[in-house]
């Protein structure tokens, strides 16, 4: 776990700050045909910038994440391991407060999709309709590739049919 009384305070607020404005808190699903449940789950918090000394920063503090430059030569910083998530990235924020109530909001939301996911909720019916729910409130919607009837469709259809498979192996 990330000891945070080891960053200095003006490292720790200024990074706090510039994710204020410049960070995101996500949550995606992205369709799977190798997993037992249709869709992989994923959180992800990021920061890009064209100047990829700061990003760096987010790096060597948080001590996880990648850092990586896209085509038209901005680079991002993202963690979007579950694990590095709740150990790194949410003791991190919760000791450096956001100003905003915005990026309060998101982070609150951000930090019960983890506990969702780290609980195991995620791979339910039910838990997937709070993750959407929590979803629709974050980033104003923002743009999503699947809509919530899309991932509630194709999971209602994975466990029809597991049902029907366990069923009809079970004689009945």
């Amino acid at each position: 776990m990330l000891n945070v009384k080891q960053i200095p305070p003006h490292v720790g607020y200024y990074l706090a700050g510039f994710a204020d404005g410049e960070g995101s808190f996500n949550v995606s699903f992205r369709a799977r045909q190798d997993y037992r449940q249709p869709w992989k789950v994923s959180l992800c918090f990021n920061v890009s910038q064209k100047d990829k000394v700061i990003l760096a920063l987010f790096k060597r503090h948080l001590q996880c994440g990648t850092l990586r430059s896209r085509p038209d030569e901005v680079w991002y910083y993202e963690v979007n391991n579950l694990e590095a998530i709740l150990t790194h990235v949410i003791p991190f924020f919760e000791r450096f407060r956001f100003l905003s109530a915005k990026k309060k909001r998101d982070f609150a939301k951000f930090v019960k999709l983890a506990k969702i996911l780290q609980e195991g909720r995620h791979l339910t019916l039910e838990g997937i309709r709070e993750i959407l729910e929590i979803r629709r409130e974050m980033n104003d919607g923002g743009k999503r590739r699947y809509s919530d009837a899309e991932i509630l469709a194709r999971f209602q259809t994975r466990e029809s049919s597991e049902t029907i498979r366990q069923t009809s192996e079970s004689g009945g």
